[in-house]
């Protein structure tokens, strides 16, 4: 290989970092941003500062030393066609592969045709150094890297079994590429492999040093084949050698007082586990993955091996390298520009800059770039941009983006583009965030409550469960639902209803509280509603949460005083959006997912209307559903209809926020959404998603769905205050006697006065 030209000129004249040129006085250079006589930066053979030329020289490929020391630093480039020689020694029915030679040059002909990398006469080329010498990217050259520098990270058989692929036969590749490219190794080879994946560990090599001995001021290595996959003794997911890793060991061993905490920043769609595993335990290289997980289900999903961690966020790093390892696994595709940004700000350049590295490497993988169907995701070129502008205010600069994944050509082309323009100083471009998915909101929450214990930033309103746990304490939900309770049993004599279970929780206690009376009764109202939504102000130092700084909002308080006053029995049944167990020691624990939720109110619906509500002798019952806890009137109606619950129900009366719409309808009873539609009144928050589109508008007006009325308000406290008297007038018109009752503001009536 060492005679064949490092870089193959592609199009039109391309000035290059190491091809040698011979200039019309007939010297030669080295670099196409060197002088035209030789020397790194003359005037008709003249040194600029007077000094002789001799001092000036330095080896071919070095940035001019005037300019290093004016700190007028160009973006380094590295790139060699070599690369291309790695392809797929399979021709068989479909030869072609995502990771394709086209894909490196298809970004270098991008960064060409954009102007940033130098094309013009050798007559040129001495006014743009001595004037602009960082409008273009310097070159640098790619090399071989070393079995030692590769063994830095990789098992000396590893190295010798890809060195191995370059004696096969073509047979032999074609079946070993048929065998490896299946499952987690997914993986081809091909008779000129092993010399690509040199080049490409080189690469990275010489950019990352170039940037740490200050040659340039950050660097874009357009590498392949990528790295990120590959294990220690393991090639796999289209990578040979674990190029970063590689780099990152080199420089650190050979520039140990300029060099000792490296910060790997992989933003490829896919978990880079070998870097990872390779670092795990390494206090000194912060590894920062953001990915789709998936559940472990994405690839490269879990090893074989279950005692080898995973892209997992519960994955944190091991003895000297906890808190060193950071997963930001995605639960999902689809992620974009509102998920990479807010991930950004909330962890990565907090973590970064405590962590303070003295050099940044980008595993830049552009899999997830909107375009690229393999990622399925949808970051933006100015999401990119924006991530490595960040990044670019660690280490004084010093940034190293070394190429991984990314196989959609248009898409890995203008990202890359996006990426190097912000390298060599362009702002990057104004960009409009979309809203943040709320599944990914909780991603991060967890991510932070992983990481807590190792970052000081990452420790406001993080709370230690283990810690509460210990110290006796309690769950905020469960003091709240207590207090509650006092409050209505000192008020109106409520008390807890027995409810049988399997399993007793701290959460199920005091759920259900019903009033003394309620079996004796004529008329009974049931409330079935969310828990009163917390709003607090935290504390701008230490967001720690004082009580007076807090609230409890609920709308049901002045429906039970309504309906005691008018002589209701009241059934209160409290759904808390998560049952605790003593065994949850999370600091984040989401909500009941739908199915959850459905089982649990289903369960408890159920057995009041068995054990309560259909031995009641009541005349009139209204059943009132608050929040998403409404669910529960739709599976009493349904799961019941065939004892048919609709003929003892005088009426119901639901507020919903930001909750889904339930539809109510019944195989059993095909007149059960008849009468839905004339029994109910569902008030909706004016910003609830229904009103957005026409079509749904017009979906939820059938009749399945109740009497549907738009609310002017919004927020389920403020509805039901709001519609308090329209929905009690509501209730006593449709009651079978008024005797006794008050009207809706709470007068007794003329006719009961005569009564």
């Amino acid at each position: 290989m060492d005679g064949n030209d490092n870089d193959v000129v592609m199009d039109g004249q391309d000035h290059l970092m190491t091809a040698t040129t011979t200039t019309t006085s007939g010297t030669s250079t080295t670099n196409g941003f060197m002088g035209l006589d030789g020397s790194l930066d003359s005037r008709n053979g003249e040194s600029i500062d007077g000094e002789d030329d001799e001092e000036e020289l330095e080896s071919g490929g070095s940035y001019p030393r005037e300019l290093r020391e004016r700190r007028l630093l160009a973006t380094g480039l590295c790139y060699d066609d070599r690369m291309k020689l790695h392809s797929n020694a399979d021709f068989g029915p479909n030869p072609h592969h995502p990771e394709d030679p086209s894909r490196i040059a298809s970004i270098m002909a991008t960064l060409k045709k954009a102007g940033l990398v130098y094309q013009g006469s050798d007559a040129d080329l001495l006014k743009i150094i001595q004037t602009e010498p960082y409008k273009y990217m310097w070159r640098i050259p790619a090399r071989e890297a070393k079995r030692e520098e590769i063994c830095l990270v990789h098992h000396p058989t590893h190295y010798t079994w890809v060195e191995e692929l370059s004696n096969m036969s073509t047979e032999e590749l074609r079946a070993l590429s048929i065998q490896k490219d299946q499952g987690r190794t997914s993986l081809y080879v091909g008779s000129l492999t092993f010399e690509a994946a040199l080049v490409s560990a080189g690469g990275a090599i010489e950019t990352c040093k170039k940037v740490v001995e200050g040659e340039i001021r950050n660097g874009f290595a357009v590498i392949r084949p990528p790295g990120h996959h590959a294990e220690f003794d393991q090639a796999m997911g289209f990578c040979l050698f674990n190029n970063v890793p590689i780099a990152a060991k080199v420089v650190q061993k050979e520039y140990p007082d300029k060099c000792r905490k490296v910060l790997i920043l992989d933003w490829d769609v896919h978990h880079g586990n070998g870097i990872q595993n390779m670092f795990y335990e390494d206090p000194n290289i912060l590894y920062i993955s953001l990915h789709v997980y998936e559940n472990g289900e994405f690839y490269p999903g879990r090893p074989d091996n279950n005692m080898i961690p995973d892209g997992g966020m519960e994955h944190c790093g091991a003895g000297a390298g906890k808190g060193k390892n950071i997963n930001i696994g995605w639960h999902a595709q689809g992620m974009g520009d509102g998920e990479y940004m807010t991930a950004f700000q909330k962890i990565v350049m907090p973590i970064a800059l405590e962590f303070d590295p003295d050099l940044v490497i980008i595993s830049a993988g552009f899999d997830a770039a909107d375009g690229d169907e393999l990622g399925a995701c949808f970051v933006s070129p100015a999401c990119y941009a924006h991530m490595t502008h960040m990044l670019m205010s660690l280490a004084n600069g010093k940034v190293a983006v070394c190429l991984e994944g990314g196989y959609d050509l248009e898409a890995i082309s203008n990202s890359a583009l996006a990426v190097a323009r912000t390298l060599m100083g362009e702002p990057p471009p104004r960009i409009q965030i979309p809203k943040l998915c709320h599944e990914a909101a909780r991603v991060l929450a967890k991510v932070q409550a992983y990481q807590a214990p190792y970052w000081e930033c990452m420790r406001p309103g993080i709370v230690d469960v283990q810690e509460m746990a210990h110290n006796s304490s309690s769950r905020l939900h469960d003091v709240v639902r207590t207090a509650e309770r006092q409050r209505l049993s000192q008020e109106y004599g409520m008390i807890p209803l027995y409810v049988q279970r399997d399993l007793i929780y701290k959460s199920f206690e005091n759920q259900v509280l019903a009033t003394r009376d309620i079996h004796a009764a004529k008329r009974v109202m049931v409330i079935i509603h969310d828990p009163p939504a917390l709003r607090a102000t935290l504390d701008p130092v230490d967001a720690s949460l004082d009580g007076h700084n807090a609230w409890a909002t609920e709308g049901v308080s002045g429906y039970i005083d309504w309906a005691v006053r008018n002589k209701f029995g009241v059934m209160d049944i409290n759904i808390p959006r998560y049952v605790t167990k003593p065994d949850d020691m999370d600091s984040h624990i989401q909500p009941f997912d739908e199915r959850a939720l459905s089982r649990h109110i289903e369960e408890l619906m159920c057995y009041l209307w068995d054990n309560y509500l259909q031995l009641y002798d009541v005349e009139d019952l209204f059943l009132v559903g608050v929040g998403n806890s409404y669910l529960g009137i739709k599976l009493l109606l349904i799961t019941r209809a065939y004892l048919d619950v609709k003929s003892k129900v005088s009426g119901v009366v639901s507020f919903v926020s930001n909750a889904p719409l339930r539809p109510v309808k019944s195989d059993v009873d095909e007149y059960l959404s008849h009468w839905y539609k004339d029994n109910s009144r569902v008030y909706v928050s004016n910003d609830h998603a229904c009103w957005n589109n026409a079509e749904l508008t017009r979906k939820v007006n059938k009749r399945r769905f109740g009497t549907v009325v738009r609310s002017k308000y919004t927020g389920l406290a403020n509805m039901m205050q709001e519609h308090r008297k329209e929905v009690t007038t509501w209730i006593l018109a449709r009651s079978s006697s008024l005797i006794g009752v008050e009207d809706a503001q709470g007068e007794t009536t003329e006719d009961d006065k005569m009564t």
